[in-house]
Order: C-alpha cells, then structure tokens, then sequence
C-alpha cells in the first residue's frame, strides 16, 4: 500500500513538473538563451535591486550597486542593431503595454515614445542622463557600442549597467525587442528580417543580474547569501537551512515513536511530516546552489513545492479525523463518514494543486501580485476556511458525545491550537495585498512555513507515546465490538454529569415489570475507557450496583449484581 502511494504521488508530481516546466520562464539571475526576431518581444527577467548605501563606491568594500552585465551575440550579421531594454517599473509599464499592438512600427514608436525623452542616445538624446538602451548584437569579441566607459564593464563582459537606488529597493526588467532608432530621423521602427534574411536570425544572450560588485567575489566581505538573490527572495536560503535544522531533529524522533506506537494516526502523520522533511530538502539545494551559480535546479524547487502541497493537505486531513473523534472517542469510523471526508478533501487538494499551477503558468510575472490575489487563491481560502467550519461543527459533536472531563479538556485544547492553524493562511492573505512586493514573499513564505511547523511540534507532543495514552486511544488493536460502543455512548439514555465529576453516569431505568422506585434503578459508573478496555481484557469491567436485581447487558453478555 505504502509504495502504490509513493507511486501514485509520484506521478503526479511529473505530470506537474511537465506542466509547469514547460510553460514557465526561468527565474534564475543568470540568463542563456536566444531571442528569435520573428518574436518581436522577449521578457526576460524582472529582478529586485537592494538600496544603495549612501557612501557606496565603485570597486571598493562599501560597494552596494546593483550590477546587470554580459554578452549578446549573434552568428548573422544585422543591418541595423535591435534593443536591449533595462527599464525601472515606473517607465516600463507604458513600454510593455503597447507591446502588442498589430502594426509592429506603430508598437516600436509607441514602446520609446515615452522613453525618448528619457533615455541617453549619443546622436538623438545627448542631455538625458538615463542608460536604459542597448543596441544589441554586439561585435563578437568587443564591447557594445554604447559603451562608451570600458573602465565600468565587468571583466568578460560586452555590456554592463551599474544600478543605483539610493532611497528604497526596486525591481527591474530586462527585456529584448526587435525594433531599432533610426539614427538620421531618430524615430523607432520594426526590424522586418524579411528584408534582409531568408530565415529569422537569432541572438545568443547570456545575462547576469546580482546585488554586489561581480569583481569583488573573492574578497572576505562578499557574500554569498545575497549576491544572486532578488531582493525579494533574499535571506531565504537562512529560513530554508533553519527549517531543515528543526525537521532533521524532528523526523527521527516521530519515527522512533511511531515505531513504538503503531497506529493509523501516527503513521498518518509520520508521513505528512516527511513529506514536509523532504520539501524542505528540495528546496534547499535548490537555494544553496542558485546561491553557488544564480541558477539553482528548477526542477527541485517544483517537487519541492509539491511535496509540501501534499504535507500540507494531509495534515488538514489527520485534524479532521480527529475533530470526528477518531482515536479519541472511537477506534474506528463508519464508511459513509470516510466517503464524506474523501468527497470533500480531495477536490480541496485539486484545488491546490490548480493554484500552483496557474500561479507559475498563468499570472503575468510582470505583476505585482501573488498567488492569494487570483481567482484560483480566493477559492483556496474561502475552501480552507470551509473546511475550518466544518472541522468545528465535527469537534463540537464529539464534544457532545463525550462524558470524560480528561478528554474534553483535550478536545478544547486540540480545537483551540487547530482553529488557529486554519484561520492564520487567510487573515496573513489579507494582510500581505497591503505588503510592499518585495517584502510580501519572504512574509508569506515565513509566516507559512512557521506556522506549519509549530503545527507539527505540537501534534507530535500530543501524539508521544507517554503522552497520548491519557486521551487518546492509540494502543488498542482490537477493533471488535466499537461500533455497539459508538451506538451506546450516543444513545439517548446517556445523562451528562457535572463538570466536576471525573467519570461520566450512565443510568438505565429497568422495564414496567419492576417496581418504580430508587431501589429498582440501577448506576453504571463506567467512563469511556472503561468501555474499550472492556473488550480486550482478561477480566470483566466492574459494575457498580445501588441495588436491583436486572441484569445489565452489554455486548452481547449479562451479568447479574450480587
């Protein structure tokens, strides 16, 4: 059963990466790869710069600029060179939405309407101060023509732009475009290949974007944990390390208790944190080696990303059984409450899934909005808080049901520490729509992953072995009989006690053949436990009698007071 699951999982932890792969661009701050002409438009990145220190300096140890550099070449020799766009979010926005405009002359002329008033052109626009064009491919073996300070390229390089934002971080886009500046009338046109080429001609880019000086990687100072990161994903490869610091201690333990403790619950939720153990894995050597080269492994970072959509759902599914009193109040549960549980959590995993996948494939990375801000997101939240509802409405009927003041104490406390598991994804939702986006990633991604990792800490100390056996019944192997015991403990007759008796009453009246009077009635004074040990011991539960002579049945079996 265990390796059909693993299977099963498996596959469609492929079906996602082929998906997702496929459709996605690369996020990486190292860029390889061509730019086909007949495209006309090629987004290649949008990347967060940090603040510039005020004194910060070129080549020295107080260097915090924001660098973007490299080569584009091209085995075809172009009549007129084509642009490479680095623009900030303020001029890029109106350059992008007049990308696709039908008559691509009209698109160029709109694109740099805006831009050429901003942008330096040595020929069209020597008092701007801008440098936000290229004029790309450039000579192989030589620098671009627009650079006009060799002293300022990094070494190896062709082309580099030094980004300064000394008042607050910024993300910038780089982009590719097939239209050229006319240098005689200045105005922009489309390079129309067909022209000039038989086939569509190609450029060959390699591009890297980093918050530090590329020069300086050897010196003591530099640091790695920074210098390839968006500054919006900055600081994530610590969080990662913490987490696989706390579950590396955790896992082994839960597996030793589990091992101890063999019950559906515990191995439920042994694999629900491995799951998350190996997410956290994933995810981590992809960090550490975007950190190594700005390009990571994508692919580890998609099952990663899968592994703890799976965690995460299966969590949800080990609170809802136990809000139906699974393990605490009964050892087993009814077939029609399993196909009513399936029927509602698995669409909530479809569901999840599909938010994954319309997040990476569908919302436009130029946005500035993140996963709970698209119609896929709402319906995640309003399905999790669904679920919450009905996690409460599943406690409260146990609850209802259980006469023993232990386990409702449990019970009060389960569902207290669980509501805020439930509730913390939408309310930090909200919350993050009025966050800066290059702080709402590290926000989301901090809060979730603590949030789901305390949750694992404290279901594991209530399902330790010393521990659990004072409220939860998870030695038993011996199922027989349990639903008689559901039906007797939900039966009318049941009669709740104060909150200040320890045990739970049970009163059974006798028949009209015996006298109606307090000699004629008979006190159970059995607690739940008492109930399911009966079954399984050596000996007979004790019934205690005030008097009477009609014998109590249970299971099947009477027995007669003395």
């Amino acid at each position: 059963m265990q390796l059909s699951s693993a299977n099963w999982v498996g596959a469609i932890g492929l079906v996602l990466l082929a998906l997702v792969v496929g459709n996605h661009p690369s996020e990486s701050a190292h860029l390889t790869g061509t730019f086909a002409v007949d495209g006309f438009f090629q987004f290649l990145i949008k990347f967060g710069f940090q603040k510039t220190e005020k004194h910060s300096q070129k080549n020295t140890e107080s260097d915090t600029f924001g660098y973007i550099y490299g080569n584009i070449t091209s085995p075809t020799n172009f009549t007129v060179p084509l642009t490479l766009a680095v623009l900030d979010k303020h001029n890029f926005l109106e350059y992008y939405a007049n990308r696709n405009n039908f008559n691509r002359d009209v698109a160029c002329q709109r694109m740099f309407d805006k831009l050429d008033k901003v942008a330096f052109n040595s020929r069209c626009n020597k008092g701007a101060e801008a440098d936000y064009l290229r004029r790309v491919p450039c000579p192989s073996g030589k620098l671009c023509p627009d650079e006009d300070a060799p002293g300022n390229v990094v070494a190896g390089s062709q082309f580099t732009y030094v980004i300064s934002d000394p008042n607050v971080p910024r993300f910038w886009y780089v982009s590719l475009v097939s239209c050229y500046q006319n240098e005689t009338t200045c105005r922009w046109h489309y390079y129309d290949y067909r022209r000039y080429h038989v086939e569509p001609p190609q450029l060959n880019f390699d591009i890297q974007l980093v918050n530090g000086n590329p020069n300086r990687q050897s010196v003591s100072f530099f640091n790695p944990l920074l210098f390839h990161f968006s500054f919006d994903r900055q600081n994530t490869l610590e969080m990662y390390l913490i987490f696989f610091v706390i579950y590396l201690v955790m896992v082994p333990m839960q597996i030793y208790a589990v091992r101890l403790q063999k019950h559906p619950v515990t191995r439920l939720f042994t694999v629900s944190l491995v799951l998350e153990f190996i997410s956290v894995c994933l995810l981590l050597t992809h960090t550490v080696r975007y950190a190594m080269n700005g390009v990571g492994n994508e692919k580890l970072a998609i099952m990663g990303d899968i592994f703890d959509i799976f965690s995460r759902t299966s969590f949800m599914l080990i609170l809802l059984l136990l809000a139906k009193g699974w393990a605490v109040t009964r050892l087993q549960i009814s077939v029609s409450s399993w196909i009513l549980l399936m029927v509602i959590w698995i669409p909530y995993c479809a569901i999840h899934v599909l938010l994954y996948i319309w997040n990476r494939t569908e919302v436009d990375i130029i946005s500035d909005i993140d996963e709970y801000q698209t119609w896929p997101g709402w319906l995640v939240l309003a399905c999790r808080s669904t679920m919450m509802l009905w996690f409460l409405w599943e406690l409260r009927t146990t609850m209802k049901y259980e006469h023993s003041t232990q386990k409702l104490d449990f019970l009060l406390h389960f569902g207290a520490s669980s509501l805020v598991w439930f509730i913390y994804l939408p309310i930090v939702a909200i919350i993050a729509v009025n966050v800066s986006p290059l702080w709402r990633y590290k926000l989301l991604l901090g809060i979730t992953n603590s949030a789901d990792c305390l949750a694992y800490c404290v279901m594991m100390g209530l399902l330790w072995p010393n521990r659990a056996g004072q409220y939860l019944l998870l030695t038993g192997s011996n199922y027989s009989g349990m639903d008689e015991l559901d039906e007797f403990n939900e039966a009318p007759h049941v009669v709740h006690r104060g909150l200040g008796d320890s045990d739970s009453v049970l009163r059974v009246a006798c028949d009209d053949d015996y006298p109606d009077d307090e000699d004629e009635i008979e006190t159970l004074v059995l607690s739940t436990d008492d109930l399911l040990n009966s079954g399984s011991g050596d000996h007979p539960p004790t019934i205690v009698s005030t008097g009477g002579s009609k014998p109590l049945v249970l299971n099947g079996r009477s027995r007669n007071h003395l």
